[in-house]
């Protein structure tokens, strides 16, 4: 039956290609259907460990849990590959090669967001590895609107899947998806399907704290998704249902009982999953930066977080969409491989009274967090 699924759902995928599926079509409204009694699998991971920068164990450990789960689709949050030179004038082959075999031929839906390790380099990114124009190509297309007057910015577009609306966002630059974004998500709200939006650096985070609760956090929430993914700090977080913000208050939040089930339309979940590989970074409030710590209503909102390589599994049906994140424990790397996944700073003091997810656990996959909505 599941063979059936994918079958079918891959057909679908192909009429996209060719322009012949549009947010309105017929064929989107049947991969709804015919995931009414069925279930899409989702698995979502960022910041992934391919390059000399990067804890590869880590990422190959990772990359065997997801398979072991055979997702229906691979949503990657960007920042794929870490180069080791400053402003690296190529990007290696031997790097896509990894993608694609790692990334790209175990999955049948591949949606990548580009993250800025991605990118081309410059001044303030001078390790950016420049791959994005090799790895954009492996994913798999957007859905061809015709008619659509207001396009989205290079890299964004949206592709509906079986039961569930996806939305690609790109944050270098940002910018207000309002206007393209909103029309989509109203129809696909319409046709019954969940809201998925996923891109790089986070609305909100308790990571390395920004404030833009009034500018991307609330331009995002505006729109009524029901999740809304992002990777680059690389650690795990989960908030609440966030509401839109307003100047002047606290970050409204909706804190369900039991605190893991909510209920569709009471707000927006975060969720940062930045643990696919990458040197995992302590957040803010214990590194002591007092800048970047989070201020006390945005802790509030948080519902769990933690440092440690790990992957989001979402099994979404018509009435709920079930969340999985799972702790990822690689073991012992090879001999002479690198074994410690901290991100390094002269100051090494840093990671006192800080502990990894993993410290004192046994190799394995175990679950670490879950969540679920109902319609």
């Amino acid at each position: 039956m599941r063979k059936i699924r994918l079958y079918l759902l891959a057909i679908l995928t192909l009429l996209g290609i060719f322009g012949l599926a549009t947010a309105k079509s017929p064929g989107e409204s049947k991969a709804n259907s015919l995931l009414k009694e069925g279930i899409l699998r989702v698995a979502v991971v960022g910041d992934t460990g391919i390059g000399e920068r990067a804890f590869h164990w880590g990422f190959i450990a990772v990359q065997r849990a997801i398979r072991n789960q055979k997702p229906d689709v691979l949503l990657h949050l960007g920042d794929f590959v870490y180069q080791p030179e400053f402003k690296p004038k190529i990007c290696p082959d031997r790097y896509i090669r990894e993608i694609e075999e790692t990334l790209v031929k175990p999955y049948p839906f591949r949606l990548f967001v580009p993250g800025d390790n991605d990118l081309p380099p410059k001044i303030s990114k001078p390790k950016a590895s420049g791959c994005w124009s090799k790895i954009d190509p492996l994913d798999t297309p957007f859905d061809i609107l015709a008619d659509s007057d207001k396009g989205p910015a290079p890299f964004e577009g949206t592709k509906i899947i079986g039961n569930t609306f996806f939305a690609i966002l790109n944050t270098y630059p940002w910018q207000d998806p309002t206007d393209w974004l909103a029309p989509r998500i109203k129809e696909a709200k319409k046709q019954g399907l969940w809201i998925i939006v996923a891109l790089h650096e986070p609305p909100i985070t308790t990571a390395w704290y920004l404030d833009k609760r009034y500018t991307v956090l609330k331009q995002v929430n505006k729109l009524k998704p029901d999740l809304v993914f992002s990777g680059n700090q690389h650690s795990y977080e989960r908030f609440h249902q966030l509401k839109v913000p307003k100047r002047k208050k606290k970050l409204p939040f909706n804190k369900s009982k039991p605190a893991s089930r909510y209920q569709r339309g009471k707000g927006t979940i975060h969720i940062i999953s930045g643990g696919g590989g990458a040197l995992i970074k302590p957040f803010g409030d214990q590194q002591g930066k007092k800048r970047h710590t989070a201020p006390k209503d945005v802790l509030k909102a948080l519902a769990k977080r933690g440092l440690m390589n790990h992957f989001v599994l979402l099994d979404i049906s018509d009435q709920t969409l079930k969340g999985t994140i799972y702790r990822v424990c690689p073991g012992k790397s090879p001999a002479g491989k690198p074994d410690d996944p901290r991100w390094r700073r002269k100051n090494e003091r840093m990671w006192e009274g800080i502990s990894l997810e993993c410290e004192s656990k046994p190799e394995g996959v175990t679950e670490f967090d879950h969540f679920e909505i109902s319609r």
